[in-house]
């Protein structure tokens, strides 16, 4: 049995990882990387094995650093089985064809640049919405919690709730008398509308585990919530917008979810004009709404009540390209969210553009960024930053509230892998610091694995 490490090592996105068993190749995820000109590099280099000798991809869930390359896998010879949860199905569909749409965007605002500077070649899209609809061909059986699946003679797999976002799964294989656990990404506990995680206990001889907050724990959901309404009350009181950026996948659900609470227990006003101005997180509520089972006994009460989960008494769906322009007039007053939530894309930039430099706009960040994001810049404290060729003065006041990660903290991470007990653990999806911090907390053997290092297990 070998174990080889193709991505999201010694960082935090492009999560790839090979396992070879039983005479079968198992990818477990196949992510985009993300953050700045080294890792557009990243995504169009070699994967570090043959596409086309892979038989299985086992995806542990639908955000883009853990599947943005499966239609690239596709695209360069894959044509075995993809097994996923039935969530993580229909939202991974939502995020590639997404992800497709803005390469190709992208791919043809450098062909028109190249053309004016007189250049005969432009760089083409890693993928097209082609490629995407291909790969959806190779999703296969359906992956239902807990439920062991014979994935081929003498090779098993069973996917647990990871807690993290719909239909996010830690996976399990089996074979060659052995069980090796993918953690994927694990969820923090006692969060809004989904479960806890759930992990198989003990008997585990290796684990492939995240160490994203690796080094540091999350506030507690209660300060965390009023750290969130006094922000929001406070940039109201100012006068400005309040521009959110947001990960269309389970952030923007939870925030509907947090808006709604705060409005119904009266430390928001009823009032409150809240833009949703993202199509793709627009769709993921939708999702959302589709699968119940994935939901936690809270939101599960709250529907027999007949109670929206994500409905808000002034929520607006923006889908429309000419109705997030329209947002440019609004100048104060409202909550506008938008994605992408490392602002390396998307809608918010514009956002952030017409409100960065009013002084009483707020910017209220909610997620994780890497480094190389526009994101992270503004948090770190960047004075003035570049967006669209213009220059920018950062004047807007700049909230960090980092209670709301879907991320596992360090105390929780550790709880996880002591459940779990392996005889091995190899720490991946952290930056170094965080996977030097956890794995000096973790016992037994920790290895920290480099991009194509591989392990005899």
């Amino acid at each position: 049995m070998k174990l080889s490490f193709d991505g999201a090592d010694r960082g935090v996105t492009g999560s790839c990882h090979l396992l070879e068993t039983a005479g079968v190749k198992i990818l477990v995820d196949c992510g985009l990387y993300q953050g700045g000109r080294p890792a557009v590099e990243e995504n169009a280099g070699d994967f570090g094995f043959f596409a086309r000798d892979i038989d299985f991809v086992l995806l542990t869930h639908a955000h883009l650093d853990h599947c943005g390359r499966l239609p690239l896998l596709e695209k360069r010879g894959f044509r075995g089985e993809i097994v996923a949860t039935a969530a993580t199905r229909d939202l991974a569909r939502l995020v590639l064809l997404d992800a497709a749409h803005l390469q190709e965007e992208e791919a043809r605002a450098h062909a028109r640049r190249a053309e004016r500077r007189g250049e005969t070649e432009a760089p083409a899209p890693l993928y097209g919405l082609i490629d995407v609809l291909n790969v959806f061909d190779r999703f296969g059986r359906v992956a239902v919690y807990e439920k062991r699946i014979e994935l081929a003679p003498g090779v098993a797999v069973t996917f647990f709730d990871a807690g993290h976002i719909l239909g996010s799964a830690s996976v399990l294989v089996e074979a060659e008398g052995k069980r090796i656990l993918f953690s994927g990404d694990i969820g923090n506990s006692g969060r809004a509308i989904l479960r806890d995680p759930v992990v198989p206990a003990g008997g585990i001889d290796a684990v492939v585990m995240e160490s994203t907050y690796g080094d540091r724990d999350h506030r507690a959901l209660a300060p965390t919530l009023d750290e969130f309404y006094e922000a929001l009350n406070e940039s109201f009181r100012r006068g400005g917008n309040v521009v959110i950026p947001t990960f269309a996948l389970e952030r923007a659900q939870e925030l509907l979810f947090t808006m709604r609470e705060g409005v119904e227990r009266n430390r928001l006003p009823a009032s409150l004009p809240v833009f949703l101005d993202s199509p793709m997180a627009i769709s993921a509520t939708e999702i959302f709404r589709k699968h119940p089972e994935c939901y936690d006994g809270e939101t599960e009460a709250l529907l027999a009540k007949g109670v929206d989960p994500f409905g808000l008494p002034r929520l607006h769906f923006t889908r429309d390209a000419s109705e997030s322009i329209a947002l440019n007039a609004v100048r104060g007053g409202a909550v506008i969210m938008a994605g992408a939530g490392m602002c390396n894309g998307g809608r918010v930039r514009h956002h952030l553009r017409h409100n960065l430099g009013r002084p009483g706009a707020s910017v209220i960040f909610v997620g994780f960024a890497a480094r190389g994001t526009l994101a992270r810049q503004i948090i770190d404290g960047a004075r003035k930053i570049s967006l669209f060729g213009d220059e920018i003065f950062v004047r807007a006041r700049v909230y960090t509230i980092n209670g709301f990660s879907a991320h596992a903290g360090q105390t929780e991470l550790v709880a996880w892998h002591k459940k779990a007990s392996p005889a091995r653990t190899f720490l991946v999806h952290g930056e170094e610091e965080a996977m030097a911090a956890l794995a000096g907390l973790l016992p037994g053997p920790v290895e920290r694995p480099e991009f194509s290092q591989s392990f005899v297990l």
